[in-house]
Formats: C-alpha cells, structure tokens, sequence
C-alpha cells in the first residue's frame, strides 16, 4: 500500500504556465531528497517525459476516459510506490476535460484522489480582480479542495505585492511568485512541446532551469506541507489486472521507442511483461535490425515525421519489419506507428506494410473516441468497445485495401486490420484494456516465427 502523499498542480486555463512550475516543483523537490512520483493528467505524452527528466522515474497519466475513474486511484497507488509525495499536473482549466461531457477534468481526477489543487495563476495584467477569479475558482465545486495559489509571471515586485493582498482577501495562501522568464520557454511543435527524448541535453537543461526557479521564487515547505495521503485501497496491479496466470514460454515483444516513437505508457511494458512476454526496446532511427527473437511488434506513436530521412535511411529494419508482418507476427502500432507501416510517408519510403501513403496536412484532428472494434485482430475481438484518443496532422490514402480497425459515433470507420497487423491513428492506454494486451502477447506466443538473427 502506498503511504504517499499528493497533491494537484492546476490553472484556470491552458497557457498559464502550469507545466514549467510542476515540472520545476518536481525537479526542485527531487533534488533536495524528497522522492516524487510524476503524473500528468489526461493522454499527454510529451509532459511525462520532462517529468521522468525531473523526478528520476517514470512520469505516468491519469485519464478517466481511457482508464476509466475506478482505475485512477488504484494506478496513482501503483506509481507512488516508495515515494514521499505524488505530483499531479492537471490538463487545460481546472474544469475543462471532455467538451460532451467534462470527463476526465483535473478537478474530477483531484476530487477522486482527494488531492488538494495548488492554483497556478498567470497574473499579467490583474491586481484586485485576482481575488474574484480566486473565488470563483475556490467555490465552484464542492468537492475540489483550491488550498494554495502561485502567482506566475509576476512583472514586479509591487505586483507581487498587490497580487498577494488579493489572495489574502479570499483567504488562500500565496506559495510563491514566479517572475517572468522568456529563457524558459521550451520549443513547440504543432502539437505541443518537442519530447524529451528529442531535445536530448537541451531539454535537460529546460528542467535545470524551471527546478531553479521554482526553487528561489516557490516556498516548498509550504507545498509539501499541503499534500493529502493517497486513499487507502488497492493498488494497481498488471499480473492481477490480466487475471490469469500467463502460459509458459515468453515470447519476445519488440518495442520501439526513441526520438521518433517516444509516445508510450510506462503500465504498457509492465501490462507485456506480466502477460508473460520479453519486451525489448529499440530505436528505429539508429537499431539496423529487430531485437534477436523477435515474435510481436509494437511501433507507439510519436513524431516520426520530424525523423523521416533517418527512418528512411534505416532500408535494413525497414526490410525486417515489414518480413516480420509477412510472417504473420503480431503488429500493434498507434498514430505515429500507423505512418512508419505506410509504403511512404511525405515521399520518403517507410516499411511498406501497408498500401497506403502517409502525408503530413494543415488540418488537426484531435478528441476522445468512444471506439467499437470494427474487425477481430490480435487485440481486439470485433464489438470490443474502448475509450480512445486521436491527435494528428497527418492523413493516411487510401483507405480501402484492409478491413478497418475502428468506427464511433460521428466518425468514419478508421485504421487498418491486415492479417494479424493492427494499425491505427487512435491510442489506447494499455490499462485500460488489459485484455488486448494479454491477447496481444498469446497470439505472439502462438504464431511466434523463428528468432530473428
């Protein structure tokens, strides 16, 4: 049982600076020996990964809607395990989760965790009118406990002032107040912030940065000495979530990561390894060929396109994915994982898996899917219903030439099922639907080729 403590990182709306002070506070506390355990809240890759930067293990997510609320509890208890205090970075608005219905809201994942929320507030251009916007924030939901405000980007030490004796009229606590850095600022893309994995020592240095600021302008006693225990309950477990014990014989799972293919779920490879698989990473860009023994193939999402000369230099594992898929090994690949399947993607040859072309487009799609499995696979059996999310500029042609793999209210079917390659611009996370993964890694154990030398 974790013994962790937590607490909420939140604003009134995106673009107010939340995820430079959360990962700073995560950073800052870290290195002066408090163990921290990171989550983001909702299907965002790109923040977990400077939060794995700043805590020194796994950033995880919390997503209602592809884990459902039950679960969100119980894989907070998992990823505290023998931390002092779990970190919470919330999505969008304190309120704002799925537009149809608010799921999946920061305040819903705070209220179920019991967690308190420290308010981040961008102050630019407020004084007085900050204690009504405090207010409303503090009052507006019963159940989601406002305990302390930042103030950030504070123009001055007046403003600070004036910002503060705001605060102090609604009776919140004012735990710091950040300055204005342009130097902080982390180059984004046309989905977000640029992975981790890809800034490489620059993103490092992002995290040094926001550690040390938060550090001199954040009271840290005072945030730490607000975070609640976890509830008591169970704690996530993978073996106990798939439900049987796995059949002997591991086969060898392949999973791509890297600069390229960073988007993945930390349960994803416990979830692999509890089924009874060996998962063995590697990275496309610089690996010429497929972990020895691979069986089955998971390509995640990510920013293939931002890699596509080198992903298409690499001809040798191109060749063995695409003889891996041949062979009737099982293929799961998600969003990015889909474009590198493509026979091209903006011209460059991919994999050629898929008689298809991908090409990047001015258009982003982005939501949740109540999804429905449109063909059986090596993860799904056709009807199988799950909670998804899609978020892309890319669009893959023709359509036809495979069965699709899903179809939702409102939406043309999407995807491709070919043979036992399941190829899709929807994610899922993994804990959500244990049963594909314990399906997944059967029919890797079932239909496994010869080891690949």
């Amino acid at each position: 049982m974790s013994t962790a403590r937590a607490l909420v990182v939140a604003a009134p709306s995106s673009g107010s600076g939340k995820t430079t002070v959360a990962t700073g506070l995560m950073a800052a506390l870290s290195r002066r020996g408090t163990r921290v355990a990171p989550f983001k809240i909702g299907p965002d890759y790109i923040d977990p990964g400077y939060h794995t930067l700043a805590a020194g293990r796994p950033g995880r997510n919390l997503d209602v809607v592809l884990q459902s609320a039950d679960r969100l509890a119980p894989l907070a208890r998992h990823g505290a395990r023998d931390a002092d205090v779990a970190v919470v970075e919330g999505v969008m608005g304190l309120f704002d989760g799925r537009i149809a219905d608010g799921a999946g809201s920061t305040a819903q994942v705070a209220a179920t965790l019991g967690a308190p929320v420290v308010l981040i507030v961008d102050v630019r251009g407020q004084s007085r009118s900050l204690a009504a916007l405090l207010h409303g924030f503090r009052s507006f939901d019963d159940s989601v406990q406002v305990a302390g405000v930042i103030l950030n980007r504070v123009g001055s030490d007046r403003h600070a002032q004036v910002c503060r004796a705001a605060a102090e009229e609604v009776g919140l606590p004012v735990l710091g107040a950040v300055p204005r850095r342009a130097e902080l600022a982390v180059p984004s893309r046309h989905l977000g912030l640029v992975t981790a994995a890809e800034h490489g020592s620059a993103a490092t240095a992002a995290v040094d940065a926001m550690a040390a600021l938060v550090a001199e302008h954040v009271d840290l006693d005072a945030v730490l000495a607000l975070a609640r225990p976890l509830p008591d309950g169970p704690v996530w477990d993978p073996a106990a979530e798939l439900g049987t014990d796995p059949v002997p014989g591991r086969p060898v799972v392949a999973l791509a990561g890297g600069p390229a293919f960073g988007f993945g779920y930390a349960e994803h490879a416990e979830l692999l390894t509890a089924a009874g698989a060996d998962v063995v990473t590697f990275d496309p860009l610089r690996d010429p060929a497929l972990p020895a023994g691979t069986a089955a193939l998971v390509l995640p999402g990510g920013f293939p396109e931002e890699h596509v000369g080198a992903l298409g230099d690499n001809a040798p594992l191109r060749a063995q994915v695409a003889a891996l898929a041949a062979s009737g090994a099982p293929v799961h690949a998600e969003c990015g994982g889909l474009l590198y399947l493509c026979r091209d993607l903006d011209g460059t040859p991919m994999c050629g898996v898929l008689d298809a072309s991908a090409g990047m487009t001015p258009r982003l799609t982005l939501g949740y899917r109540d999804a429905v499995a449109v063909s059986a696979s090596p993860l799904f059996a056709a009807g199988e219903r799950a909670g998804a999310h899609e978020f892309h500029r890319c669009a893959v042609t023709p359509r036809a030439g495979a069965a699709p793999a899903w179809a939702w209210r409102g939406g043309e079917p999407e995807g491709y099922v070919d043979a036992r390659v399941h190829a899709s611009f929807l994610h899922t996370h993994p804990a959500g639907v244990p049963g594909a993964v314990a399906r997944f890694v059967a029919a890797a154990r079932a239909g496994a080729p010869a080891a690949l030398a």
